[in-house]
């Protein structure tokens, strides 16, 4: 019975062998990316997220994979990102922050590591960052009314968007040229103490993703309207940088 690994790094020698069969020498690179590559990862319950890097003709030829990424599937191995050199290098001035997190997590399973090589252009990144941030702060408040403060929703919401805001501070980290910590709580500590932050809200918030804090209704919707007075604030410093 097929079943997930304990460790990812069992699976990729069979991974590499499978898609060059499938894809002979127009697989040119495959990456493991996401939970896998970090400390936390959970057999069982975590996705396996793979990167496979194809030639043009490749790309064109997808449903040769139908059977192996079935087979994969079956052992937590989520449907792969296939992708060409040429559309990595023609979405960096869209997806910058995807990408600058891609190649601050990723381990070179077979082939080029095209991550590695990634240059980015802060006045990008800049602008994907008040894009995002913009953007999540309107969805939060329109996940807020939609609560009408019930606390089982409020945790669902701070669930679902903790991980989007990690991704925006890795980028503005870098756009501050700042190391990227691996820890996530890291990651939140240092750009919390860059912009002036509230880094016990943001933890506080990590927690409750983590289901490590328990809060009643009333405490839980403060801590909600707190955090959407931090996201406005960090909305507007984040408008007055330059890339």
């Amino acid at each position: 019975m097929s079943k997930a690994p304990n460790n990812p790094k069992e699976i990729f020698e069979e991974i590499i062998d499978d898609y060059k069969n499938v894809f002979g020498d127009d697989l040119k690179g495959i990456i493991l990316y996401g939970s896998a590559t970090s400390g936390s990862y959970i057999p069982g319950k975590s996705d396996i997220n793979f990167m496979i890097l194809l030639s043009e003709d490749g790309i064109e030829n997808l449903d040769r994979a139908f059977k192996t990424v079935a087979k994969w599937r079956k052992r937590k191995v989520a449907t792969p990102l296939f992708l060409t050199t040429k559309y990595v290098a023609t979405s960096l001035d869209v997806y910058p922050i995807e990408y600058l997190n891609l190649q601050a997590n990723h381990i070179l399973v077979f082939g080029r590591d095209i991550l590695k090589e990634l240059e980015f252009n802060p006045d990008f990144v800049r602008l994907q960052c008040e894009r995002e941030i913009k953007g999540k702060l309107l969805l939060l408040r329109e996940a807020f009314l939609d609560t009408s403060g019930k606390k089982s929703a409020l945790q669902e919401v701070i669930s679902q968007s903790v991980p989007a805001f990690i991704a925006i501070f890795e980028a503005l980290l870098y756009l501050q040229g700042r190391e990227t910590p691996i820890d996530k709580r890291e990651i939140l500590r240092s750009t919390c103490e860059l912009f002036d932050l509230d880094v016990v809200l943001f933890e506080k918030l990590v927690d409750i993703k983590e289901q490590k804090l328990k809060l009643n209704e009333a405490t839980m919707k403060d801590l909600f309207k707190a955090y959407l007075s931090e996201v406005r604030k960090l909305s507007n410093l984040v408008d007055a940088l330059e890339g």
